[in-house]
């Protein structure tokens, strides 16, 4: 059945020639030549060992129609597009690729690469290189006259339109690309034999020759990784490209705009860093040409990308330049564009970009309100704001009057733009948070959206994680007065059903509530602490949620101990149990869990707890007194370090003042919540107690409290390898 497709294909192919386009009869017919190949394709597709037989008929019916004569006058696009469609699934498919190792390959796809290798001769290949690069890739004189009408919407529409990627050019440069990988050896030569035809400057009054340079030039940066090895483009760049940029006239316009795209795709793959000047010259001067926006956009957006030192000297004239562009340029998918360069210029200068945004923080309110329709575009404004802010720091509270109502609408889950805005919303409300310098009424006021935010449990719920903690560290008194019986609720529902990462994410909230506010913070979250402690005296069995736990216990237990005792009497009362049985299971699992804590600041925290309740004439404390002397030394191991000259040992997470944070070239700068995170610090007994001092004050109280004769009784319970351990920590005490 299948060989007589061809028949009937030729038969139909040859009837097309008589009829008109604008026939009737001729639209059915070619929706039965498409019927027909798509039989073979299918079958390709799902029968490759099967359609062996049939490749050598293929090709030839394809290559034929295609790359010869043979088609002229009866081929038309859609057919076109399902015979290239069919060489390329021949030439890519793995079924007909042997192994290295010949060996281990089947019969059958030995088979059928011998069959292919047999067709693509030279003659052959070289054909189809030449007929694809010289015939299929010149742009069509429709083509011209759209970009001569409408600039902006030709270069959108060719470079990923709905209607382009239906269209017969995306087809035959993926075949190009597919063939020319497959048989570089071959056509390596044969493209660069092509190059060498075209150098220098072409006639402008000779558009033949001027859409031939543009396809050879498209084949070379299609090829560019195929080509690495056998071009010089960084000569060729500063030999030829360069002065091609440099023809203004009207008509070598399609030449520029090509050499722009060629060195972006050849840019990631060879070009020299000493040639990047001459570049920014050239771009810089092409930018003004609305007919090149799009190409030259995606270019810089590669040269920022890769954060090149030669961007700071052009910073100012660049930014004003796309700016201009901004404003100037109608088309939707144009301006995001130019915003996404834009965007990455702020983010990779960062701070360095102050000087030169305040014309588009003016210009962005009134771009907001004309994208009402646009959420695509509107996306990238946000993305546009989220590096402004970053760049502007402290000073980002300039923009609030419009980034807090951009936030408000975009993080409204009641709003339906929300779909599109809340991702990129989220990130700008984050931003604006770790870079506020204090807490405004309305900047508190839009964290109403969040309850609701809470509830949707989707892949965003981490960075809401991270805004409540950004409110925390922010103005904590302020947030929790207004906020922490709504945020307890929503968290007890969370906890009920979340995995085990999102357990962890609420969790951190309440260690950070108490290490901002450890006296009123466990009165706020009261309600969430008997399920910490149920977790902890069943052993809960995932580590990390385990360790958390037990930092909580710890910030309670060592900075209001007031607060734990009360908080034991009410669940001795819960759990019908004895106070001292609860103290004593929840030293027990303390103790066996702490190889669960990896992080050293909570280790240390652990240590600090469990001395704090010591001195004690407490039965439990005593019984468990070895554990907790155990835990103690296990956290000087962590935090101690041994001064090379004096042989002394010192708390090394202790901070005796606030030093600036520095960032280092390669990093971004501190944010406002970085300084704030470091003051925060100033406070806490994990950076301000010395463990080695407290542990010696501890354990000197419990020895006055028993007598030298009880102390040693107690001590004589610790292993005496411990023992010895501690001693040499604690010389000179």
């Amino acid at each position: 059945f299948l060989h007589a497709v061809f028949e009937r294909l030729k038969q139909f192919l040859e009837c097309s020639r008589s009829i008109r386009a604008e026939n009737v009869c001729r639209d059915r017919l070619e929706k039965t030549i498409i019927l027909f190949t798509k039989v073979l394709l299918d079958f390709l597709d799902q029968h490759p060992f099967s359609f062996t037989s049939l490749i050598q008929r293929s090709l030839e019916f394809a290559v034929s129609y295609v790359f010869t004569e043979a088609g002229e006058g009866i081929v038309f696009e859609r057919f076109i597009v399902q015979c290239m469609n069919l060489i390329k699934m021949i030439v890519k498919n793995y079924a007909y690729k042997p192994s290295k190792n010949i060996e281990d390959s089947s019969p059958e796809t030995l088979e059928a690469h011998k069959i292919k290798t047999a067709f693509f001769t030279y003659p052959t290949l070289m054909e189809i290189c030449k007929r694809l690069v010289t015939h299929y890739f010149l742009l069509t004189e429709e083509e011209l006259t759209m970009w001569e009408e409408d600039p902006e919407g030709f270069t959108v529409e060719e470079t990923g339109g709905d209607s382009w990627k239906y269209s017969l050019r995306p087809c035959t440069e993926v075949l190009f690309i597919d063939v020319f990988h497959e048989y570089n050896q071959t056509l390596t030569p044969v493209l660069l034999e092509m190059v060498r035809g075209l150098q220098g400057s072409t006639n402008v009054e000779d558009t033949s020759a001027i859409l031939i340079k543009d396809a050879v030039y498209n084949a070379i940066g299609l090829a560019a990784y195929e080509l690495f090895d056998s071009v010089d483009f960084d000569q060729w760049f500063k030999n030829h490209l360069l002065a091609e940029l440099q023809v203004s006239h009207n008509r070598y316009k399609p030449i520029r705009r090509r050499v722009i795209w060629l060195i972006g795709q050849w840019i990631s793959v060879k070009f020299k860093s000493g040639l990047r000047p001459m570049l920014y010259e050239a771009i810089r001067n092409l930018l003004q040409d609305q007919d090149l926006v799009v190409s030259i956009s995606k270019l810089l957006h590669l040269f920022y990308e890769n954060m090149y030192p030669i961007l700071y000297l052009y910073v100012e004239s660049m930014f004003t330049l796309l700016f201009q562009l901004l404003q100037e340029v109608t088309q939707c998918d144009t301006k995001m564009h130019v915003l996404h360069v834009l965007s990455c210029v702020i983010e990779r200068v960062n701070m360095q970009i102050r000087p030169y945004v305040g014309c588009l923080i003016q210009y962005l309110p009134l771009l907001w309100k004309q994208s009402e329709e646009h959420n695509m575009l509107r996306c990238a404004i946000l993305t546009t704001l989220i590096h402004l802010v970053q760049g502007l720091g402290a000073d980002s509270k300039n923009l609030y009057p419009f980034l807090l109502p951009v936030i408000q609408l975009s993080t409204d889950v009641s709003q339906p733009p929300h779909v599109y805005l809340l991702e990129d919303g989220l990130e700008l409300w984050l931003v604006t948070l770790e870079n506020s310098p204090y807490l405004t009424p309305e900047l508190l006021s839009i964290f109403q959206n969040m309850s609701a935010l809470l509830e949707l449990s989707s892949e965003n719920l981490k960075n809401c994680f991270k805004i409540i903690n950004a409110y925390i560290f922010l103005s904590s008194s302020e947030f929790l007065q207004m906020y922490a019986a709504d945020l307890c609720r929503s968290f007890c529902e969370l906890l009920e059903d979340i995995t085990t990462e999102g357990q962890v994410q609420v969790l951190k909230v309440v260690e950070n509530v108490l290490k901002v506010n450890p006296i009123f913070g466990p009165q706020m979250f009261q309600s969430l602490l008997p399920l910490i402690l149920k977790g902890i005296l069943d052993g809960e069995r995932y580590p990390v949620v385990m360790s958390t736990y037990l930092g909580i216990m710890g910030r309670v237990l060592l900075q209001n101990a007031s607060f734990f005792s009360l908080f034991l009497s009410q669940m001795s009362r819960e759990l019908s149990q004895e106070l001292d049985q609860i103290l004593s299971n929840l030293i027990e699992m303390w103790v066996d869990r702490m190889d669960n804590i990896t992080q050293p600041e909570r280790r240390k925290l652990s240590a600090l707890a469990l001395l704090s309740l010591l001195p004690s004439l407490n039965s439990v404390i005593q019984d468990k007194f070895c554990g907790i002397i155990s835990i103690s030394v296990e956290g000087l191991h962590d935090v101690m370090t041994e001064d090379p000259e004096t042989g002394a040992y010192k708390d090394c997470m202790l901070i005796s003042h606030f030093e600036e944070p520095i960032a280092t070239e390669d990093e971004e700068p501190p944010t406002e919540q970085d300084k704030r995170k470091k003051m925060l610090a100033l406070e806490d007994p994990v950076h301000t107690v010395s463990l080695q001092q407290f542990a010696y004050e501890k354990l000197k109280a419990q020895q006055e409290l028993l007598g030298e004769q009880g102390f040693q009784a107690l001590m004589e319970t610790v292993d005496t390898e411990i023992v010895a351990q501690l001693q040499e920590f604690l010389q000179g005490f």
